[in-house]
Protein backbone atom coordinates (compact mmCIF):
# COMPACT_ATOMS: atom_id res chain seq x y z
CA UNK A 1 0.00 0.00 0.00
CA UNK A 2 1.18 3.51 -0.71
CA UNK A 3 2.61 4.99 2.47
CA UNK A 4 1.52 8.42 3.75
CA UNK A 5 5.14 9.30 4.49
CA UNK A 6 6.00 8.81 0.81
CA UNK A 7 3.01 10.94 -0.16
CA UNK A 8 4.04 13.77 2.15
CA UNK A 9 7.62 13.72 0.93
CA UNK A 10 6.65 13.74 -2.71
CA UNK A 11 4.25 16.64 -2.22
CA UNK A 12 7.06 18.64 -0.63
CA UNK A 13 9.31 17.87 -3.58
CA UNK A 14 6.60 18.83 -6.02
CA UNK A 15 6.08 22.14 -4.24
CA UNK A 16 9.79 22.99 -4.45
CA UNK A 17 10.23 21.91 -8.06
CA UNK A 18 7.14 23.27 -9.71
CA UNK A 19 5.57 26.01 -7.59
CA UNK A 20 5.48 29.25 -9.50
CA UNK A 21 7.06 27.87 -12.67
CA UNK A 22 4.34 25.69 -14.20
CA UNK A 23 0.68 26.44 -14.79
CA UNK A 24 -0.72 23.60 -12.70
CA UNK A 25 -4.04 21.79 -12.70
CA UNK A 26 -4.27 22.28 -8.94
CA UNK A 27 -2.14 24.11 -6.41
CA UNK A 28 0.44 22.34 -4.28
CA UNK A 29 -1.76 23.12 -1.28
CA UNK A 30 -4.78 21.42 -2.83
CA UNK A 31 -2.61 18.47 -3.87
CA UNK A 32 -1.97 17.79 -0.18
CA UNK A 33 -5.41 16.18 -0.12
CA UNK A 34 -3.91 13.26 -2.04
CA UNK A 35 -2.97 10.66 0.53
CA UNK A 36 -5.15 12.40 3.14
CA UNK A 37 -8.93 12.63 2.68
CA UNK A 38 -8.37 11.56 -0.91
CA UNK A 39 -6.46 8.46 -1.90
CA UNK A 40 -3.21 8.93 -3.79
CA UNK A 41 -5.16 8.29 -7.01
CA UNK A 42 -7.80 10.92 -6.23
CA UNK A 43 -10.79 8.96 -4.90
CA UNK A 44 -12.55 9.64 -1.61
CA UNK A 45 -10.74 7.49 0.92
CA UNK A 46 -13.65 7.15 3.34
CA UNK A 47 -16.67 4.97 2.89
CA UNK A 48 -20.14 6.43 2.54
CA UNK A 49 -22.58 7.29 5.31
CA UNK A 50 -24.51 4.00 5.39
CA UNK A 51 -21.45 1.79 4.94
CA UNK A 52 -22.54 0.35 1.59
CA UNK A 53 -19.34 1.77 0.08
CA UNK A 54 -16.34 0.84 2.24
CA UNK A 55 -13.15 2.77 2.89
CA UNK A 56 -10.44 2.33 0.28
CA UNK A 57 -7.68 0.16 1.74
CA UNK A 58 -5.37 -0.43 -1.21
CA UNK A 59 -7.33 -2.61 -3.60
CA UNK A 60 -7.27 -6.31 -4.37
CA UNK A 61 -3.92 -7.94 -3.67
CA UNK A 62 -2.49 -10.84 -5.76
CA UNK A 63 -4.10 -14.22 -5.12
CA UNK A 64 -1.43 -16.84 -4.30
CA UNK A 65 -3.50 -19.57 -5.95
CA UNK A 66 -3.58 -17.77 -9.31
CA UNK A 67 -0.90 -18.86 -11.77
CA UNK A 68 -0.96 -17.07 -15.11
CA UNK A 69 1.13 -19.59 -16.99
CA UNK A 70 -1.06 -22.58 -16.13
CA UNK A 71 -4.50 -20.90 -16.07
CA UNK A 72 -6.41 -19.47 -19.00
CA UNK A 73 -8.58 -17.16 -16.89
CA UNK A 74 -8.50 -15.23 -13.64
CA UNK A 75 -9.84 -16.81 -10.45
CA UNK A 76 -13.00 -15.12 -9.19
CA UNK A 77 -12.02 -13.73 -5.76
CA UNK A 78 -15.64 -13.17 -4.69
CA UNK A 79 -17.22 -16.30 -6.14
CA UNK A 80 -18.80 -17.36 -2.83
CA UNK A 81 -20.70 -14.13 -2.29
CA UNK A 82 -24.48 -13.89 -2.62
CA UNK A 83 -26.47 -10.84 -3.74
CA UNK A 84 -27.44 -8.43 -0.99
CA UNK A 85 -30.67 -7.62 -2.85
CA UNK A 86 -32.18 -7.66 -6.32
CA UNK A 87 -33.65 -4.73 -8.25
CA UNK A 88 -36.41 -5.31 -10.78
CA UNK A 89 -39.08 -3.23 -12.46
CA UNK A 90 -41.33 -3.86 -9.45
CA UNK A 91 -39.05 -2.26 -6.86
CA UNK A 92 -36.84 0.04 -8.96
CA UNK A 93 -38.54 3.18 -7.61
CA UNK A 94 -36.97 2.40 -4.24
CA UNK A 95 -33.49 2.62 -5.78
CA UNK A 96 -34.09 5.14 -8.56
CA UNK A 97 -31.51 7.67 -7.35
CA UNK A 98 -28.81 4.99 -7.45
CA UNK A 99 -29.64 3.74 -10.96
CA UNK A 100 -28.18 5.13 -14.17
CA UNK A 101 -30.60 6.40 -16.79
CA UNK A 102 -29.78 3.45 -19.03
CA UNK A 103 -30.34 0.93 -16.26
CA UNK A 104 -33.77 2.39 -15.56
CA UNK A 105 -34.61 2.13 -19.26
CA UNK A 106 -33.60 -1.54 -19.36
CA UNK A 107 -35.73 -2.34 -16.32
CA UNK A 108 -38.76 -0.60 -17.85
CA UNK A 109 -38.31 -2.18 -21.28
CA UNK A 110 -37.69 -5.80 -20.27
CA UNK A 111 -39.81 -7.38 -17.49
CA UNK A 112 -37.24 -10.18 -17.08
CA UNK A 113 -34.31 -7.83 -16.54
CA UNK A 114 -32.97 -7.40 -13.02
CA UNK A 115 -29.87 -6.34 -11.11
CA UNK A 116 -28.26 -8.60 -8.55
CA UNK A 117 -26.46 -6.20 -6.23
CA UNK A 118 -23.45 -7.59 -4.37
CA UNK A 119 -21.21 -6.25 -1.59
CA UNK A 120 -19.02 -3.41 -2.80
CA UNK A 121 -15.31 -4.10 -3.18
CA UNK A 122 -13.03 -1.18 -4.01
CA UNK A 123 -10.67 -3.58 -5.72
CA UNK A 124 -8.69 -1.38 -8.12
CA UNK A 125 -5.02 -1.50 -7.08
CA UNK A 126 -2.20 0.80 -8.16
CA UNK A 127 1.53 0.26 -8.26
CA UNK A 128 3.49 2.69 -6.07
CA UNK A 129 5.37 4.16 -9.03
CA UNK A 130 2.07 5.02 -10.73
CA UNK A 131 0.88 6.80 -7.60
CA UNK A 132 4.16 8.70 -7.33
CA UNK A 133 3.67 9.91 -10.89
CA UNK A 134 0.08 10.85 -10.13
CA UNK A 135 1.23 13.23 -7.42
CA UNK A 136 3.53 14.96 -9.89
CA UNK A 137 0.75 15.12 -12.49
CA UNK A 138 -1.61 16.72 -9.98
CA UNK A 139 0.27 20.02 -10.09
CA UNK A 140 1.82 19.86 -13.56
CA UNK A 141 -0.55 18.17 -16.02
CA UNK A 142 -2.82 20.43 -18.03
CA UNK A 143 -4.99 20.41 -21.11
CA UNK A 144 -3.60 21.85 -24.30
CA UNK A 145 -4.21 21.82 -28.03
CA UNK A 146 -5.98 24.11 -30.49
CA UNK A 147 -9.30 22.50 -29.56
CA UNK A 148 -10.38 22.14 -25.94
CA UNK A 149 -9.31 18.77 -24.56
CA UNK A 150 -7.40 17.75 -27.68
CA UNK A 151 -4.08 17.07 -25.96
CA UNK A 152 -2.26 17.15 -22.65
CA UNK A 153 1.12 18.31 -21.43
CA UNK A 154 3.11 17.84 -18.26
CA UNK A 155 6.41 17.33 -16.51
CA UNK A 156 8.17 14.56 -18.40
CA UNK A 157 11.20 15.38 -20.60
CA UNK A 158 9.03 15.34 -23.73
CA UNK A 159 6.58 17.79 -22.22
CA UNK A 160 3.90 15.17 -21.57
CA UNK A 161 2.41 14.03 -18.26
CA UNK A 162 3.84 11.03 -16.42
CA UNK A 163 2.20 7.59 -16.58
CA UNK A 164 -0.50 7.75 -13.91
CA UNK A 165 -3.73 9.57 -13.18
CA UNK A 166 -3.39 12.86 -15.04
CA UNK A 167 -5.92 14.91 -13.08
CA UNK A 168 -6.57 13.26 -9.69
CA UNK A 169 -8.53 16.35 -8.59
CA UNK A 170 -10.38 17.11 -11.84
CA UNK A 171 -12.00 20.44 -12.57
CA UNK A 172 -13.92 19.69 -15.78
CA UNK A 173 -15.26 16.92 -17.96
CA UNK A 174 -12.27 16.86 -20.28
CA UNK A 175 -9.93 16.13 -17.39
CA UNK A 176 -12.10 13.25 -16.18
CA UNK A 177 -12.21 11.76 -19.68
CA UNK A 178 -8.42 12.03 -20.00
CA UNK A 179 -8.16 10.11 -16.73
CA UNK A 180 -10.27 7.41 -18.37
CA UNK A 181 -8.16 7.42 -21.52
CA UNK A 182 -4.94 6.94 -19.54
CA UNK A 183 -6.41 4.79 -16.74
CA UNK A 184 -3.96 2.39 -15.12
CA UNK A 185 -4.15 -1.09 -16.61
CA UNK A 186 -1.71 -3.89 -17.45
CA UNK A 187 0.79 -2.90 -20.12
CA UNK A 188 -0.36 -5.88 -22.18
CA UNK A 189 -3.62 -7.82 -21.94
CA UNK A 190 -3.49 -10.85 -24.21
CA UNK A 191 -6.96 -12.18 -24.95
CA UNK A 192 -8.64 -14.62 -27.29
CA UNK A 193 -12.34 -13.90 -26.98
CA UNK A 194 -15.68 -14.01 -28.76
CA UNK A 195 -18.24 -11.40 -29.79
CA UNK A 196 -21.98 -11.68 -30.46
CA UNK A 197 -24.98 -9.64 -31.53
CA UNK A 198 -28.48 -10.76 -30.55
CA UNK A 199 -31.16 -9.30 -32.80
CA UNK A 200 -34.61 -8.13 -31.74
CA UNK A 201 -36.05 -11.60 -32.41
CA UNK A 202 -33.50 -13.30 -30.17
CA UNK A 203 -31.36 -14.59 -33.03
CA UNK A 204 -27.67 -14.94 -32.15
CA UNK A 205 -25.12 -13.70 -34.68
CA UNK A 206 -21.51 -14.69 -34.08
CA UNK A 207 -19.12 -11.84 -34.80
CA UNK A 208 -15.34 -11.72 -34.85
CA UNK A 209 -13.21 -13.92 -32.61
CA UNK A 210 -9.98 -11.96 -32.23
CA UNK A 211 -6.60 -13.00 -30.88
CA UNK A 212 -5.68 -9.62 -29.53
CA UNK A 213 -3.13 -7.72 -27.50
CA UNK A 214 -4.77 -4.77 -25.77
CA UNK A 215 -1.98 -2.48 -24.62
CA UNK A 216 -1.43 0.51 -22.35
CA UNK A 217 2.09 1.37 -23.53
CA UNK A 218 2.78 4.01 -20.89
CA UNK A 219 2.50 1.35 -18.18
CA UNK A 220 5.42 -0.68 -19.48
CA UNK A 221 7.83 0.82 -16.99
CA UNK A 222 10.85 0.09 -19.18
CA UNK A 223 9.52 2.49 -21.82
CA UNK A 224 10.10 0.00 -24.63
CA UNK A 225 6.47 -0.61 -25.53
CA UNK A 226 5.79 3.12 -25.52
CA UNK A 227 8.75 3.72 -27.83
CA UNK A 228 7.57 0.94 -30.14
CA UNK A 229 4.00 2.31 -30.16
CA UNK A 230 4.49 5.88 -31.43
CA UNK A 231 4.11 7.13 -27.85
CA UNK A 232 0.50 5.89 -27.77
CA UNK A 233 -1.46 5.89 -24.52
CA UNK A 234 -3.62 3.00 -25.71
CA UNK A 235 -3.19 0.52 -28.55
CA UNK A 236 -4.19 -2.89 -29.78
CA UNK A 237 -3.04 -5.44 -32.30
CA UNK A 238 -5.89 -7.81 -33.11
CA UNK A 239 -6.10 -10.59 -35.68
CA UNK A 240 -9.44 -12.28 -36.35
CA UNK A 241 -9.37 -16.08 -36.14
CA UNK A 242 -13.04 -16.65 -37.01
CA UNK A 243 -15.59 -16.71 -38.59
CA UNK A 244 -13.87 -18.05 -41.73
CA UNK A 245 -14.76 -15.06 -43.90
CA UNK A 246 -12.96 -12.75 -41.45
CA UNK A 247 -10.01 -14.96 -40.51
CA UNK A 248 -6.74 -13.09 -40.89
CA UNK A 249 -8.26 -9.61 -40.85
CA UNK A 250 -6.04 -7.53 -38.57
CA UNK A 251 -6.34 -4.16 -36.86
CA UNK A 252 -3.34 -2.23 -35.57
CA UNK A 253 -4.46 0.86 -33.66
CA UNK A 254 -2.46 3.46 -31.72
CA UNK A 255 -4.21 6.26 -29.80
CA UNK A 256 -1.97 9.26 -29.17
CA UNK A 257 -1.68 11.83 -26.36
CA UNK A 258 -1.91 14.67 -28.90
CA UNK A 259 -4.05 15.55 -31.91
CA UNK A 260 -1.24 14.73 -34.34
CA UNK A 261 -2.45 12.51 -37.21
CA UNK A 262 -5.99 13.00 -35.96
CA UNK A 263 -5.00 11.65 -32.56
CA UNK A 264 -4.41 8.13 -33.82
CA UNK A 265 -2.50 5.86 -36.18
CA UNK A 266 -4.47 2.91 -37.57
CA UNK A 267 -3.60 0.17 -40.04
CA UNK A 268 -5.97 -2.44 -41.46
CA UNK A 269 -4.92 -5.74 -43.05
CA UNK A 270 -7.00 -8.15 -45.11
CA UNK A 271 -5.68 -11.46 -46.48
CA UNK A 272 -7.04 -10.64 -49.93
CA UNK A 273 -4.98 -7.47 -50.24
CA UNK A 274 -1.97 -8.95 -48.41
CA UNK A 275 -0.86 -5.53 -47.25
CA UNK A 276 -1.56 -3.31 -44.28
CA UNK A 277 -3.08 0.00 -45.31
CA UNK A 278 -3.61 3.17 -43.33
CA UNK A 279 -7.15 3.62 -42.07
CA UNK A 280 -7.47 7.20 -40.75
CA UNK A 281 -11.26 7.05 -41.04
CA UNK A 282 -11.53 4.35 -38.37
CA UNK A 283 -12.63 6.91 -35.81
CA UNK A 284 -15.58 8.75 -34.33
CA UNK A 285 -18.95 7.29 -35.41
CA UNK A 286 -17.73 5.05 -38.23
CA UNK A 287 -19.26 1.60 -37.57
CA UNK A 288 -16.80 -1.23 -36.91
CA UNK A 289 -17.36 -3.82 -39.62
CA UNK A 290 -15.82 -6.65 -37.58
CA UNK A 291 -18.56 -6.11 -34.99
CA UNK A 292 -21.42 -6.13 -37.45
CA UNK A 293 -21.49 -2.36 -37.80
CA UNK A 294 -23.42 -1.91 -34.55
CA UNK A 295 -20.51 -0.49 -32.54
CA UNK A 296 -18.80 2.80 -33.40
CA UNK A 297 -15.05 3.23 -33.36
CA UNK A 298 -15.16 5.79 -30.56
CA UNK A 299 -17.32 3.53 -28.35
CA UNK A 300 -14.70 0.87 -27.65
CA UNK A 301 -13.58 0.86 -24.00
CA UNK A 302 -16.56 3.15 -23.35
CA UNK A 303 -14.86 6.00 -25.14
CA UNK A 304 -11.68 6.41 -27.16
CA UNK A 305 -10.26 9.01 -29.53
CA UNK A 306 -10.49 12.77 -29.86
CA UNK A 307 -13.02 14.86 -27.95
CA UNK A 308 -13.25 17.67 -30.49
CA UNK A 309 -16.83 17.00 -31.66
CA UNK A 310 -18.49 17.27 -28.25
CA UNK A 311 -18.53 19.66 -25.31
CA UNK A 312 -17.74 17.60 -22.22
CA UNK A 313 -19.37 18.89 -19.05
CA UNK A 314 -18.57 17.62 -15.57
CA UNK A 315 -21.90 17.09 -13.82
CA UNK A 316 -20.33 15.94 -10.55
CA UNK A 317 -19.80 12.85 -8.45
CA UNK A 318 -22.57 10.60 -7.16
CA UNK A 319 -23.26 7.05 -5.99
CA UNK A 320 -24.57 4.60 -8.58
CA UNK A 321 -25.13 0.86 -8.83
CA UNK A 322 -22.93 -0.18 -11.73
CA UNK A 323 -21.21 -3.27 -13.17
CA UNK A 324 -18.07 -4.09 -11.18
CA UNK A 325 -15.74 -7.01 -10.51
CA UNK A 326 -17.26 -8.79 -13.51
CA UNK A 327 -15.33 -12.06 -13.12
CA UNK A 328 -18.38 -14.28 -13.66
CA UNK A 329 -19.21 -12.86 -17.09
CA UNK A 330 -15.66 -12.31 -18.31
CA UNK A 331 -13.77 -15.26 -16.79
CA UNK A 332 -16.25 -18.03 -16.02
CA UNK A 333 -19.36 -17.90 -18.20
CA UNK A 334 -19.94 -19.67 -21.48
CA UNK A 335 -21.29 -16.74 -23.50
CA UNK A 336 -23.67 -18.99 -25.42
CA UNK A 337 -25.39 -19.74 -22.12
CA UNK A 338 -25.78 -16.12 -21.02
CA UNK A 339 -27.18 -14.72 -24.28
CA UNK A 340 -30.87 -14.33 -23.51
CA UNK A 341 -33.55 -13.50 -26.05
CA UNK A 342 -33.79 -9.85 -24.99
CA UNK A 343 -30.78 -9.26 -22.75
CA UNK A 344 -27.88 -10.95 -20.99
CA UNK A 345 -28.72 -13.43 -18.25
CA UNK A 346 -28.86 -11.33 -15.05
CA UNK A 347 -27.40 -14.23 -13.06
CA UNK A 348 -24.10 -13.78 -14.93
CA UNK A 349 -23.87 -10.08 -14.04
CA UNK A 350 -22.56 -8.43 -10.91
CA UNK A 351 -23.55 -4.94 -9.80
CA UNK A 352 -22.13 -2.97 -6.89
CA UNK A 353 -22.61 0.51 -5.43
CA UNK A 354 -19.70 2.83 -6.22
CA UNK A 355 -19.00 6.53 -6.46
CA UNK A 356 -18.78 7.70 -10.05
CA UNK A 357 -18.02 10.92 -11.83
CA UNK A 358 -20.76 11.86 -14.30
CA UNK A 359 -19.74 13.56 -17.54
CA UNK A 360 -22.23 14.71 -20.18
CA UNK A 361 -21.08 15.34 -23.74
CA UNK A 362 -23.22 17.51 -26.03
CA UNK A 363 -22.47 17.50 -29.74
CA UNK A 364 -21.01 20.82 -30.83
CA UNK A 365 -23.04 22.97 -33.24
CA UNK A 366 -22.08 22.02 -36.78
CA UNK A 367 -20.16 18.91 -35.72
CA UNK A 368 -20.95 15.58 -37.35
CA UNK A 369 -21.76 12.55 -35.23
CA UNK A 370 -24.67 10.10 -35.04
CA UNK A 371 -25.04 10.84 -31.33
CA UNK A 372 -26.40 14.19 -30.21
CA UNK A 373 -25.56 13.55 -26.57
CA UNK A 374 -23.59 11.06 -24.49
CA UNK A 375 -23.39 10.46 -20.77
CA UNK A 376 -20.49 8.69 -19.07
CA UNK A 377 -20.17 7.25 -15.57
CA UNK A 378 -16.50 7.01 -14.52
CA UNK A 379 -15.50 4.97 -11.47
CA UNK A 380 -13.65 7.07 -8.87
CA UNK A 381 -11.11 4.32 -8.13
CA UNK A 382 -10.17 2.91 -11.54
CA UNK A 383 -10.94 6.12 -13.47
CA UNK A 384 -12.55 3.97 -16.15
CA UNK A 385 -15.95 4.38 -17.77
CA UNK A 386 -18.21 1.73 -16.24
CA UNK A 387 -21.52 2.76 -17.83
CA UNK A 388 -22.70 5.10 -20.57
CA UNK A 389 -25.71 6.25 -22.55
CA UNK A 390 -26.07 7.70 -26.04
CA UNK A 391 -28.88 9.71 -27.63
CA UNK A 392 -30.04 10.08 -31.23
CA UNK A 393 -30.67 13.31 -33.15
CA UNK A 394 -34.18 13.57 -31.74
CA UNK A 395 -32.83 13.42 -28.20
CA UNK A 396 -34.15 9.90 -27.64
CA UNK A 397 -32.14 7.45 -25.55
CA UNK A 398 -30.52 5.11 -28.07
CA UNK A 399 -27.98 2.85 -26.40
CA UNK A 400 -26.98 1.78 -22.94
CA UNK A 401 -23.44 0.55 -22.47
CA UNK A 402 -21.94 -1.42 -19.59
CA UNK A 403 -18.18 -1.93 -19.41
CA UNK A 404 -17.73 -5.30 -17.73
CA UNK A 405 -14.37 -4.71 -16.07
CA UNK A 406 -12.37 -6.65 -13.50
CA UNK A 407 -9.14 -6.02 -11.58
CA UNK A 408 -6.04 -7.78 -12.88
CA UNK A 409 -4.81 -8.48 -9.38
CA UNK A 410 -1.56 -10.16 -10.39
CA UNK A 411 -0.08 -7.04 -11.97
CA UNK A 412 -2.38 -4.24 -10.75
CA UNK A 413 -4.83 -2.15 -12.71
CA UNK A 414 -8.17 -3.05 -14.25
CA UNK A 415 -9.10 -4.82 -17.50
CA UNK A 416 -11.92 -2.95 -19.28
CA UNK A 417 -11.93 -4.88 -22.55
CA UNK A 418 -15.39 -6.52 -22.30
CA UNK A 419 -18.36 -4.42 -23.40
CA UNK A 420 -22.12 -4.98 -23.43
CA UNK A 421 -24.32 -2.58 -25.39
CA UNK A 422 -28.13 -2.58 -25.55
CA UNK A 423 -29.83 -0.81 -28.45
CA UNK A 424 -32.98 0.46 -26.77
CA UNK A 425 -34.54 1.52 -30.07
CA UNK A 426 -34.03 -1.60 -32.19
CA UNK A 427 -34.18 -4.08 -29.31
CA UNK A 428 -30.89 -5.76 -30.19
CA UNK A 429 -27.83 -6.07 -27.96
CA UNK A 430 -24.19 -7.09 -28.22
CA UNK A 431 -21.49 -8.66 -26.09
CA UNK A 432 -17.86 -8.03 -27.08
CA UNK A 433 -14.77 -9.89 -25.81
CA UNK A 434 -16.26 -12.65 -23.68
CA UNK A 435 -15.78 -16.40 -23.42
CA UNK A 436 -12.24 -16.55 -22.04
CA UNK A 437 -13.10 -19.81 -20.26
CA UNK A 438 -13.91 -21.64 -23.49
CA UNK A 439 -11.46 -24.10 -25.13
CA UNK A 440 -8.71 -22.33 -27.04
CA UNK A 441 -9.45 -18.97 -25.41
CA UNK A 442 -7.73 -17.08 -22.59
CA UNK A 443 -7.24 -13.82 -20.73
CA UNK A 444 -3.78 -12.97 -19.35
CA UNK A 445 -1.89 -9.83 -18.33
CA UNK A 446 1.75 -8.74 -18.57
CA UNK A 447 3.86 -5.80 -17.42
CA UNK A 448 6.20 -5.76 -20.43
CA UNK A 449 6.69 -7.28 -23.87
CA UNK A 450 9.68 -9.35 -22.77
CA UNK A 451 9.43 -12.79 -24.36
CA UNK A 452 6.30 -11.83 -26.31
CA UNK A 453 5.74 -11.63 -30.04
CA UNK A 454 3.35 -8.80 -30.92
CA UNK A 455 2.84 -7.28 -34.37
CA UNK A 456 3.42 -3.58 -33.73
CA UNK A 457 4.27 -2.39 -37.25
CA UNK A 458 2.49 -2.67 -40.61
CA UNK A 459 5.30 -4.91 -41.89
CA UNK A 460 4.97 -7.20 -38.89
CA UNK A 461 1.21 -7.40 -39.49
CA UNK A 462 1.81 -8.36 -43.11
CA UNK A 463 4.40 -10.98 -42.15
CA UNK A 464 1.97 -12.40 -39.62
CA UNK A 465 -0.66 -12.68 -42.35
CA UNK A 466 1.46 -14.82 -44.67
CA UNK A 467 2.68 -17.32 -42.07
Amino acid sequence: MFKKTIVAGLISAITLCFSGTVLAAVSAEEAKRLGADLTAHGAERAGNADGSIPEYTGGLQPLPEYDRDSMQTYIHPYADEKPLFTISAENMAQYEDALTVGTQALLRKYPTYKLNVYPTHRSARYEDWVLENTLVNATTAELTGSVMGDAVKGADPEGLPLPGVLFPIPKDGYEVMWNHKLAFAPAIMHQHNQAFVVDSNGGVNVLATPNQHHMRPWYDRSGKLRADSHGAILSFSAVQTSPPQQAGVTFLNFYLPTADNGGQLVWFYTPGQRRARRAPDFAYDLPISAYGGVLMWDEIFGFVGRMDRFDFKLVGKTEKIVPYNAYTLTQEANPREVLGKEHLDPEALRFERHRVWVVEAERKPGARHVYSKRRFYIDEDSWQVVALETYDDAGKLWKNGFIQSFPTYDVGGVNNNTWAFDDLISGSYMLINAGASQPGHWNRSYTSTEGMRIALTPRAVEAQGVR
